[in-house]
């Protein structure tokens, strides 16, 4: 009977081999705390892209961020509302700029207006095996609404907490913004009774909005 050699090194299935200080060592694979996927990647570029815009600015211009900073906080994982310094508060606004591919800003915007969402509605429909996702809108969304939204789910679950961003919201035609090639994009076609989540906050200058979650589940294919 051939017996084939165990690998030297390296991963085979769920297990993985390397030489160690006594001997060749094989040990279950544990998957890594910074998987570094695409996605992280893309976050630590433009988190070096902004660090490095704050070193270019005046001094004047590093005390505005300063000034409007006590303005704005967030809310720390233990429930803490902390205060955000100039420097915190420039990474926080131009950060979420450069991940849509936008200018950053040198002296700190006004907090706009964030008018009701008009998103209202998630519908999926199943006609000749054809499905097709798309957005009721009431209104004109503001000049960019993120569009955000996991793999697809069982139709029994009622929360989900990872929302991937997808991509921008299409335009509307007819009250109607069809976002089948952004979730298809990174998911595929969802399968009969899943259930499709969908994210939709506003962009306005680096401040976004209370996000609205939308939940449809993908019908029978219409006789």
């Amino acid at each position: 009977m051939k017996i084939k050699s165990i690998p030297k090194r390296g991963r085979k299935g769920q297990a993985v081999y390397f030489k160690g200080r006594y001997g060749h060592v094989a040990r279950q694979y544990v998957p890594p705390h910074d998987p570094r996927t695409p996605d992280q990647l893309e976050k630590r570029r433009n988190l070096v892209l902004v660090c490095n815009g704050w070193r270019t600015l005046t001094p004047d211009q590093r005390a505005a961020w300063g000034i409007a900073a006590p303005e704005e906080d967030f809310v720390t994982d233990t429930g803490e509302r902390v205060r955000l310094n100039g420097y915190n508060f420039f990474k926080r606004l131009n950060t979420r700029r450069a991940s849509l591919g936008l200018p950053q800003f040198e002296l700190p915007p006004t907090r706009p207006f964030f008018p009701p969402n008009p998103v209202a509605e998630l519908v999926i429909t199943n006609i000749g095996d054809t499905i097709t996702i798309k957005l009721r809108v009431t209104g004109r969304p503001a000049q960019c609404t993120l569009v955000q939204g996991p793999a697809p789910k069982r139709s029994g679950v009622r929360r989900v907490q990872k929302f991937p961003f997808l991509g921008l919201l299409p335009p509307p035609k007819d009250g109607w913004c069809d976002i089948t090639e952004l979730f298809v994009a990174r998911y595929g076609v969802p399968k009969v009774n899943q259930a499709v989540w969908i994210r939709v906050c506003r962009h306005i200058d680096g401040y976004i909005d209370v996000p609205k979650v939308l939940r449809a589940r993908v019908p029978a294919p219409a006789a």
